[in-house]
């Protein structure tokens, strides 16, 4: 599905500290954890806990966050609708992999065992 040039620059140019915070209530107030959410950054980008902190910290946006990930070789396994869009369509690369961070978290906020968020190949 084809994102408007003004909808990736959005996404490029956000701030991932500043969405992080976000990301922690949301899965907070669904009874899940931070390290759960870290689990899961940590498998879609490679960073661990304390690089995940560093890149906060230095305010980078997302895509430099991205540029500097390690994207798992799975992540193409990631499917299904995420704010209007299906995410194996989305054409724009730095896009796509905001909504597939977008959808692991809305997994955990919806109560998805981690071993199915965090996808292996059949």
């Amino acid at each position: 599905m084809k994102t408007t040039d003004k909808h990736n620059e959005r996404i490029a140019k956000m701030i991932f500290g500043s969405v992080y915070p976000m990301y922690i209530q949301k899965v907070e107030s669904k009874g899940r954890t931070k390290a759960e959410l870290d689990e899961v950054i940590t498998w879609l980008t490679g960073f661990d806990e304390k690089k995940i902190q560093e890149l906060v910290e230095q305010r980078i946006t997302f895509e430099e966050f991205f540029n500097q990930a390690n994207l798992n070789p799975n992540a193409n396994l990631i499917t299904g609708v995420i704010c209007g869009y299906r995410v194996e369509e989305i054409e724009n690369p730095l896009t796509q992999k905001a909504r597939y961070l977008d959808k692991l978290i809305d997994e955990i906020a919806k109560g998805r065992k981690m071993e199915k968020i965090l996808r292996k190949p059949a």
